[in-house]
């Protein structure tokens, strides 16, 4: 008779837990929003009016280094590319050592960048919008809007699919 509840009790929080998790909706529309002078709207189109980078092949591995996926034949565009047409709100240059970036997609996952890391590392010169994938326009991809590091020891933790926004931020 004891086990009765605890089967129930598991069930519970396995159909909770299952409850929990959102799918990932594509996106066609991201937002750049919070300490900026205005608002960005990026969409597909302007993506696709930037020069693209191939990007290269990239096997993804989540936390625990184990193989999750490998994403093969892209082309992409730099963020730091579409993030140079923001105007960032500051007193003092040395302030954007302070900002970073919280990129959310549309299930709720979040990822971090900071300022420095986008604009002062290599891993700047290595974070893509992905355009094409397997020869094939995001447009057509059920992962778009999708944002990458290639440049990521494990960069499945920081392959973002359906990312809606980038909030940006000050540490205070």
């Amino acid at each position: 008779m004891k086990k009765i509840p605890l089967i129930i009790l598991l069930f519970s929080v396995i159909g909770l837990s299952v409850k929990a998790q959102r799918p990932i909706q594509p996106t066609d529309l991201l937002t750049v929003f919070g300490k900026v002078k205005s608002e960005q709207k990026i969409t597909l189109k302007l993506l696709d009016s930037f020069p693209k980078q191939k990007v290269k092949d990239l096997i993804l591995y989540n936390h625990k280094g184990e193989i999750k996926d490998t994403v093969q034949n892209m082309k992409g565009v730099l963020l730091k590319e579409i993030l140079a047409k923001v105007d960032y709100v500051y007193e003092k240059p040395k302030n954007l050592n302070t900002f970073y970036f919280v990129c959310t997609a549309s299930d709720g996952y979040k990822v971090v960048f900071s300022w420095n890391e986008i604009y002062n590392t290599e891993v700047g010169n290595n974070l893509y919008f992905i355009t094409e994938m397997k020869g094939k326009s995001i447009k057509d991809s059920d992962q778009r809007i999708l944002l990458i590091a290639t440049s990521d020891l494990k960069a499945g933790r920081r392959y973002v699919k359906g990312l809606e926004s980038i909030e940006v931020k000050q540490v205070e």
